[in-house]
């Protein structure tokens, strides 16, 4: 697993890209996590600008005992809800990246922030962890 700057968290698979989106679902999935959204980004540039781009899906990942937990702290919290996780194709292999949740205690000084941005990036860590060792 390598750490992005702090912000963020990702993994390479060798897993097709569709594949490699499953998967990460069910891993979320596994660790209490929904996906709410799912943003087609390669789509999304075609169809309004005209451009073809990779293969690139955003995936809005949420656990509704936390995030309940941190909207009743701080209703402002939701502006960093859900927490994003990307999958994009780099030809050999695919990039499964996700938000670094303890980004939200840093930017927002509140115990129970700090205590669930915890509990949530271990989660993540470990689903990622999981997929990391997938070798279909």
């Amino acid at each position: 697993m390598e750490e992005i700057a702090g912000y963020a968290i990702q993994i390479r698979t060798p897993l097709g890209f569709e594949d490699a989106i499953v998967h990460a679902t069910q891993l979320l999935q596994e660790e209490g996590f929904g996906i709410l959204t799912e943003i087609d980004v390669q789509a999304t540039l075609k169809k309004k600008l005209g451009i073809d781009f990779k293969p690139y899906r955003i995936l809005g990942a949420c656990n509704p005992p936390f995030a309940h937990r941190t909207l009743n702290a701080v209703p402002q919290i939701g502006v960093l809800l859900p927490c994003n996780v990307v999958v994009w194709d780099e030809g050999g292999y695919r990039v499964v990246a996700a938000m670094e949740p303890k980004v939200m205690s840093r930017i927002i000084n509140h115990p129970e922030v700090s205590v669930v941005a915890e509990e949530v990036s271990q989660r993540i860590r470990r689903a990622l962890e999981r997929m990391e060792q997938l070798h279909v």
